[in-house]
C-alpha cells in the first residue's frame, strides 16, 4: 500500500548521527504513524551513517507495522523482497465514503450502517466474495501512473480517474471479532469492523475496505492499518525509531540481518563446493542440476521482479556467493554478493 494522495512528506524524528557505518544488512523497522516511509529511510540513513539505504515497498504515513530497509550491499537484495506477500490488520468503517479511501480523505458520502440481525453475516459473506484470485480496482488515489502522472495528482487536480484492475491475490480476508456500531463525528451511523489480510503484492486494502462497503451497498473506508507481516518478516523482530535511536546514541551499530541470514529464510538454500562458488563470484553459470540440491526454507519470497526458481548459493564456509535462477540448461547467477 503506498503514499496514495501525495501528502505532505510527514513529520521527521529526531535521531542521532550514527557515529560508525552500519554493517550490510537488512534493517526490520516498526514504522510509527504520521511518517512517510521515505522519511524512515531518512532517519535511517543518519542511524546508519551512509546514504546507501533503501525500502522494499512504502506504507502510507497514516500506517504503522513492518518496514523493510536494505542498508548497504543489501539495497541490491530489495528487489527480491518486494514481491513477498504481506499480512495487515485493519479496520474498515462501514457507512461512510471517502476521496482517498482512508481517514485522511474528504468526506463523499455518509448514508450510514444502522446495525441489523443479519448485518455480520452479510459482512462474512461480503469478505469470502472478496478472498482469493480476484481484479481489484487499485484507489483512484494511488501512486500509479497514467500517462506520466500520478494517479493521485490527477484526482488532486480535478480529474476523474478510471485505473482498470489488475490481478492480485487475497490469501485470507478475515474478520476479527463482532462488528462495533458506533456514531462519527458528523452524527452518521456507522460500523467498526476489524479485519485480518493474508494478501499478494500490489494489493490495495483500502480497496478492500471501499469494495467490502460497495458489496453491504453502504459505502466504507479504511479508519486503521498496521502492516503485521512482510515474507517471513514479522513485526514481533521489528524495531522502533526510538530503540534504534537509543542503540546508535549509545556508540553501538544498528541490529541488522546479515544478507547470508536474509537468503536462509527467504529462498532455497544450495551447498556449493569452492570450485562452484568461485565460478558464481565470476559471473558464471554452472550447470541447472545444481538447483536440485536445493533445501526449502521455511517460507518462500516470490519477487515479480525475480526470475522463477531463484535460490541462494552459499560457499563451503556458509558465506553467501550469489542468488542463482534456473535459465535454460544452466543455473546463471542473477546477483553476485561476494567478491
Amino acid at each position: 500500500m503506498s503514499n496514495p494522495a501525495g501528502r505532505p512528506t510527514g513529520r521527521r524524528i529526531d535521531v542521532p548521527r550514527g557515529s560508525v557505518t552500519s554493517p550490510d544488512g537488512l534493517l526490520v523497522v516498526d514504522k510509527p504513524a504520521g511518517v512517510t516511509s521515505h522519511d524512515v529511510v531518512a532517519m535511517t540513513r543518519r542511524l546508519a551513517a551512509t546514504r546507501k539505504v533503501g525500502h522494499a515497498g512504502t506504507l502510507d504515513p497514516a500506517a504503522t507495522g513492518v518496514l523493510l530497509l536494505g542498508i548497504g550491499r543489501a539495497t541490491r537484495f530489495l528487489t527480491y523482497l518486494v514481491g513477498a506477500d504481506k499480512t495487515y490488520r485493519a479496520t474498515a468503517r462501514l457507512g461512510q465514503t471517502t476521496l482517498t479511501e482512508d481517514a485522511d480523505g474528504e468526506f463523499t458520502s455518509a448514508a450510514g450502517c444502522p446495525p441489523g440481525p443479519d448485518l455480520t453475516a452479510r459482512i462474512d459473506t461480503a469478505l469470502a466474495s472478496l478472498t482469493g484470485e480476484i481484479m481489484q480496482v487499485p484507489s483512484a488515489v494511488s501512486a500509479i501512473k497514467i500517462d506520466g502522472v500520478r494517479s493521485y495528482a490527477r484526482v488532486r487536480g480535478g480529474e476523474d480517474v478510471d485505473l482498470p484492475a489488475r490481478p492480485v491475490t487475497i490469501h485470507a480476508l478475515t474478520r476479527s471479532g463482532a462488528p462495533r456500531s458506533t456514531t462519527a463525528a458528523d452524527g452518521t451511523a456507522v460500523v467498526d469492523v476489524d479485519l485480518e489480510v493474508h494478501c499478494s503484492s500490489g494489493t490495495y486494502v483500502r480497496a478492500l475496505a471501499r469494495d467490502l462497503g460497495t458489496a453491504l451497498g453502504c459505502g466504507a473506508h479504511l479508519t486503521a492499518l498496521r502492516r503485521t507481516e512482510v515474507g517471513p518478516f514479522s513485526v514481533a523482530e521489528a524495531a522502533t525509531i526510538a530503540s534504534l535511536s537509543a542503540v546508535v546514541a549509545a556508540g553501538q551499530t544498528l541490529p541488522v540481518l546479515p544478507l547470508a541470514a536474509v537468503a536462509r529464510r527467504c529462498f532455497p538454500a544450495v551447498a556449493l563446493d569452492e570450485v562452484e562458488a568461485r565460478a558464481l563470484r565470476h559471473g558464471q553459470p554452472l550447470p541447472a542440476a545444481v538447483l536440485d540440491r536445493a533445501q526449502p526454507p521455511g517460507h518462500r519470497v516470490i519477487s515479480k521482479a525475480a526470475a522463477p526458481g531463484v535460490a541462494a548459493g552459499f560457499d563451503p564456509a556458509g558465506g553467501l556467493v550469489a542468488l542463482l535462477a534456473h535459465k535454460g540448461e544452466h543455473a546463471r547467477p542473477v546477483l553476485v554478493l561476494s567478491n
